[in-house]
């Protein structure tokens, strides 16, 4: 176990919508400095999980500690308050604004009455900077001409911009090229580099492996493991997600997994 206290704790995370349980008490940590990626198949529970984590969704019971102490997390703006900050899949990018728009949409800085591009162009191409994002072009160039890469590093240089601590991260390398993968991975790294916490949703393994330090596998709304990526091989996470349970990944009385009800008997959303 950790020395470190985890940037973000949920315990005994309880979510039903009617008569459907999506999430049946489930604990999550994610560490500063690290990489925690979040998997498991469709149905399994992620997006409800992220959308407790991120205020989106209310959920029914459970504990939410932030930094080591209980926080109150029922709306975006409250999990933005304490710097946490969603990068969804469809990235929630304005094309027909530039780079620099797109970074301040919402949160524009002013001098007096008009607004300071001079300011928020130098704090745009600081931050890319400070991220080792190289951009082909000006900051001032139309997110619609940017490369599907390109554009992921605009979502997640925005979501960093504030005071954040941690950044959750929906299959940041979903229909991206090789090379681009690549350097949205590097992106991550670094992320986790300057001390926050990333939280990474993908089903992508060799992703996973590449860049993560934890696992955590939800299996039919149900925490399964949650382990160090160098204690565990590809065939065991994916045995995990398919299964619930590896035979070949022990821990104290047996093998590492959940007792979960067969998916006829209530099945995730």
């Amino acid at each position: 176990m950790s020395a470190v206290t985890p940037v973000l704790d949920l315990r005994g995370v309880h979510k039903s919508f009617g008569p459907v349980t999506v999430l049946h008490d489930v604990d999550f940590v994610a560490y500063p400095g690290e990489v925690t990626a979040l998997v498991g198949d469709n149905g399994a529970g992620k997006t409800t999980l992220v959308k407790c984590m991120a205020g989106i969704v209310r959920r029914d019971r459970g504990e939410y500690l932030f930094e080591g102490r209980p926080v109150r997390v029922d709306s975006p703006r409250e999990a933005a308050s304490l710097g946490i900050e969603v990068v969804h899949q469809d990235l929630a990018l304005c094309e027909n604004l530039d780079i620099v728009q797109n970074l301040f949409l919402g949160r524009e800085r002013r001098r007096g009455m008009v607004l300071d591009e001079a300011e928020m162009e130098e704090v745009a191409a600081d931050i890319l900077a400070g991220l080792s994002v190289r951009m082909t072009g000006s900051v001032r160039q139309p997110v619609w001409a940017l490369s599907g890469g390109q554009r992921q590093t605009v979502a997640i240089a925005r979501a960093v911009l504030g005071d954040s601590k941690v950044v959750i991260l929906d299959e940041p390398s979903s229909a991206l090229g090789v090379a681009q993968t690549r350097q949205v991975l590097e992106l991550v790294r670094r992320l986790a580099d300057r001390g926050l916490a990333v939280v990474l949703i993908s089903h992508n393994m060799n992703d996973v492996f590449a860049v993560s330090d934890r696992i955590a596998a939800l299996y039919l709304g149900r925490m399964v493991a949650q382990v160090r990526t160098a204690d565990v091989t590809h065939t065991q996470v994916v045995e995990l997600i398919t299964a619930g349970r590896s035979a070949t990944l022990e821990q104290p009385g047996g093998p590492l997994g959940a007792d979960v009800p067969s998916p006829a008997a209530e099945p995730p959303a």
